[in-house]
């Protein structure tokens, strides 16, 4: 199913997006990436994955810690 939108890579909520940008570039240095604002066209897809996946790991991690927090 195609989607209507120019870009599947909206954010949902408008108010994270600083944060969601400030984690990026830390885990992109973290992880020896040199990622730069703007284009990245250069980088290779396996290094953009990788600060991608690590993202969404931590998002996980931080969810369960907020749900494990919330259950007590």
């Amino acid at each position: 199913m195609a989607s209507n939108s120019s870009s599947s890579n909206r954010i949902n909520v408008p108010e994270a997006k600083q944060a969601l940008s400030n984690m990026k570039f830390e885990i992109a240095n973290e992880m020896g990436v040199n990622l730069t604002k703007g284009y990245n066209g250069n980088l290779s897809s396996k290094d953009n994955g990788t600060v991608g996946g690590m993202m969404v790991k931590r998002m996980i991690e931080d969810y369960q810690r907020q749900a494990s927090n919330t259950v007590k």
